[in-house]
């Protein structure tokens, strides 16, 4: 996600990320479709439902959804709350930033409350 983020800094990077018993192993990488990519991100519907046959076939589960915040916090904007229409998924958000505290933050959002995750590296 971190190498992804860092290719363009004129857009938010965005994914899918898939696993099992609550372990990530599996990342999806998305194109970004927005009309405004450098301060948001869409996946278009037809390669959504691509990537969700893709994990299914892995007999994989949806665990997250990340994207970058090219410049500024990796927090959830308002937009990233207004737009968590996953409530199960845990929301990755990237900063490509050499200086971030944080490259990659986790969060649950559930009905507008966010509530930051512990990553754990195995």
């Amino acid at each position: 996600m971190l190498t992804e983020s860092r290719q363009d800094f004129s857009r938010e990077s965005c994914g899918l990320l898939a696993g099992r018993d609550a372990a990530i192993t599996a990342i999806f990488p998305a194109r970004n479709v927005h009309p405004l990519p450098a301060t948001a991100y869409e996946i278009a519907p037809k390669e959504l439902f691509r990537l969700f046959r893709e994990i299914h076939a892995q007999g994989l589960e949806l665990l997250g959804i990340y994207h970058s915040h090219p410049s500024g916090e990796n927090v959830p904007s308002l937009t990233d709350i207004e737009r968590a229409y996953y409530p199960e998924a845990a929301y990755f958000i990237v900063s490509p930033a050499l200086e971030a505290r944080n490259f990659v933050r986790a969060f649950r959002i559930q009905n507008a409350r966010v509530e930051e995750l512990a990553i754990d590296l195995i």
